[in-house]
């Protein structure tokens, strides 16, 4: 939201309806009448001018989740008369369900720790809850953004439990994503489970596989990151909400900060959110959050592995390896005619290397604490939302638009298994490896296939040779007493 003219100094203002003006320690501002921010979040929109990025919505949701479990709380310990409690939680409410974002107008990048997130959500929903009691935005002196919807609270422990919250809601979406790519691999790899292909190593000739196994072992290396998502999700589920400044829990009622976790585990609908055992540790200290940004490096580091092998299978069609047909989603070129590119793999690639710099900035941001909190949360908690957030579209195109409908050259794969110099491995135990590799190498000097070379040498009968050189036995998948 464009602040513009509104936001004029009161001296240059005109008393008109459609304006207030509020007051802090360093003076006044005059804002929009009917605007549900306040002196504070103005402040903040106008000192942090730099990036350009608003506030990600899940975290402006885990923020009202925060503010609605603090007034029920206080409600419980008697610190909130029941009236203002409700109007809070009405005003949380709408917040949750998607209304008044557009009041948030500060950026993601600010100092502070977060205070003018804090003072934001604390403004929008002290204003939106006057109104619902029938008072206008503005009339402090019955629901104050400060003394009662930041009752018992700090910045220091709301906006690092709101950060958790919005993480945990987007995580579930990173393992729906990555259960949707791994089960595509699996039922890819159903399709093709028998089909011999050469296995490579170095870039080079290797032993045969099948297309089955090599893509079955991609989708288990996607199953490791659900099982690390989920796990990831219950280490987030610690939070130090009730703890005010520095985790002593200074200026919170006692019967508050005994219920305020439980009161935010019903809000939020996570069943896991506890409080930390040390509330000074977890309002110091961050790592669980350079821990999940591990989990999208890692998955990244996967995806990039999957990308790369797509690409380079994909390669030709004439002067590549040709061994699958990715799905054709959009011209290649404006210069080549009919020329289709890999571009889903070179998009989730592109993504992947965003996602390793993301996780540099939390690792440095999460290093960059001194003493009892870590000021650098606000770039750190934008990072690790981007991060998530690109991978669950990442995760989500892969599957979809290149997995699960791609073709494999079936005869090709198997015309390079059966061709491969690198069949004479399975002589080894039967001739001996010198053996093997001399048959390798006159096999490579005159261009003949093993095969022929073996019985041209009477190493062994043609029978015999025929089935050690069978790819598919090479793979596993057919027992030898079923060899025929």
């Amino acid at each position: 939201m464009s602040l513009g003219n509104e936001l004029q100094d009161v001296g240059e203002q005109e008393v008109r309806e459609d304006v207030r003006i509020e007051k802090d320690l360093l003076g006044t501002k005059t804002l929009p009448a009917n605007a549900y921010y306040g002196i504070n979040s103005v402040r903040a929109a106008e000192n942090y001018t730099v990036s350009g990025y608003s506030l990600h919505p899940e975290l402006i949701i885990g923020l009202a989740m925060v503010k609605k479990a603090a007034a029920l709380a206080n409600l419980r310990a008697g610190q909130l008369e029941p009236k203002k409690a409700q109007a809070i939680v009405q005003a949380a409410d709408e917040i949750i369900s998607g209304k008044w974002h557009d009041q948030f107008i500060g950026e993601a990048i600010q100092g502070g720790a977060g205070t003018g997130m804090n003072m934001n959500a604390n403004e929008v929903i002290a204003n939106r809850a006057l109104e619902i009691l029938g008072y206008k935005p503005g009339d402090y002196y019955m629901i104050h953004p400060l003394d009662d919807v930041n009752k018992g609270q700090s910045t220091n422990d709301v906006v690092p439990t709101a950060i958790r919250i919005a993480a945990i809601r987007m995580l579930e979406g990173y393992v729906k994503a990555a259960e949707l790519l791994s089960n595509t691999l699996r039922e890819k790899a159903a399709q093709y489970q028998n089909a011999p292909k050469l296995g490579r190593t170095h870039l080079q000739d290797a032993v045969p596989i099948t297309i089955g196994q090599e893509l079955n072992a991609w989708a288990s290396a996607v199953a490791r990151d659900i099982e690390r998502g989920r796990k990831a999700m219950d280490l987030l589920s610690v939070v130090n909400l009730g703890g005010t400044a520095i985790g002593t829990c200074i200026n919170a009622n006692p019967l508050y900060v005994e219920c305020v976790v439980d009161e935010l585990r019903k809000c939020s609908g996570i069943d896991s959110l506890r409080p930390a055992a040390d509330r000074i540790d977890a309002t110091q200290n961050i790592d669980v959050l350079v821990e999940v940004s591990g989990l999208m490096k890692s998955t990244a580091t996967t995806l990039t592995k999957i990308c790369n092998d797509l690409r380079l299978m994909a390669s030709g069609p004439m002067a590549g390896l040709a061994e699958v047909r990715l799905p054709a989603i959009a011209a290649g070129s404006s210069i080549m005619p009919g020329k289709i590119n890999p571009v889903i793999p070179e998009m989730v690639n592109q993504v992947c290397f965003k996602i390793y710099g993301n996780d540099l900035t939390i690792s440095l941001a999460a290093s960059a604490g001194q003493f009892e909190l870590n000021v650098m949360q606000p770039v750190l908690s934008f990072a690790l939302f981007e991060s998530i957030e690109m991978m669950v579209r990442a995760m989500e195109s892969l599957a979809l638009k290149v997995i699960k409908d791609m073709e494999f050259n079936t005869k090709r794969c198997e015309s390079y298994a059966r061709n491969s110099l690198s069949l004479v491995t399975v002589l080894a135990p039967v001739v001996g490896h010198s053996v093997a590799t001399e048959i390798a190498k006159k096999a490579m000097d005159t261009g003949q296939d093993i095969l022929s070379v073996i019985v041209e040498s009477q190493v062994l009968d043609e029978n015999t040779a025929r089935r050690l050189l069978d790819p598919r036995r090479m793979t596993t998948l057919v027992p030898d007493d079923d060899d025929d």
